[in-house]
């Protein structure tokens, strides 16, 4: 497998931690997001994801998935252990709406197409653009601090003491909060 990435993206973060946790070798591809104004927006990556997005992998038969949490998914539908969804079905529920609060509500924030756009489009200044990030992250973050702090599936992680989609999900968007100097202070200590 070939998994075309940005160090930066969030998105890639998070297939990079499933990959790893699964213990999937794959060739990491760079996607450049800001060299040369975007190598994602390249003829020959457009051909991978015609959104011009990463993450995109391309699996051992040629085919290509986009999206990291369709990406997770199929990792944990092909290749089951060690699982990242626990088995009981409202268990599952619970967990990917954890991760579809990260990926839905807080992720396009930080995106960086948006910030591009709230910049060059709306003529944002930069420390405008940064406090804006700041406060629909962390209002985000705190968003899941409170919902994790009140049920008693929480363990280590977000579900138990093994990690799951969940964190893969969080810890991108943690970093992404700390780079950008979020006050994180509402979430609890690992």
């Amino acid at each position: 497998m070939k998994l075309y990435s940005y160090f930066r993206s969030s998105a890639s973060y998070r297939v990079r931690i499933a990959l790893n946790l699964k213990g999937l070798p794959v060739d990491l591809i760079p996607v450049h997001l800001v060299k040369g104004g975007g190598e994602q927006f390249n003829a020959e990556y457009r051909k991978l994801n015609p959104d011009a997005l990463v993450p995109s992998l391309q699996l051992s038969d040629g085919d290509v998935l986009t999206q990291s949490l369709a990406i997770i998914e199929y990792l944990e539908e092909v290749y089951p252990l060690p699982a990242l969804l626990p088995p009981d079905p409202k268990d599952r529920a619970w967990l990917r709406s954890i991760a579809l609060s990260i990926a839905c509500d807080i992720h396009p924030i930080d995106n960086l197409r948006v910030l591009r756009y709230l910049q060059n489009e709306m003529g944002v200044s930069e420390e405008d653009k940064n406090r804006w990030y700041r406060h629909w992250v962390e209002q985000g973050l705190a968003s899941v601090e409170r919902v994790l702090a009140q049920d008693a599936r929480v363990g280590q992680f977000c579900f138990g003491d093994t990690p799951s989609l969940a964190d893969c999900i969080l810890v991108p968007q943690v970093a992404n909060g700390q780079r950008m100097q979020c006050d994180l202070s509402s979430m609890k200590p690992a």
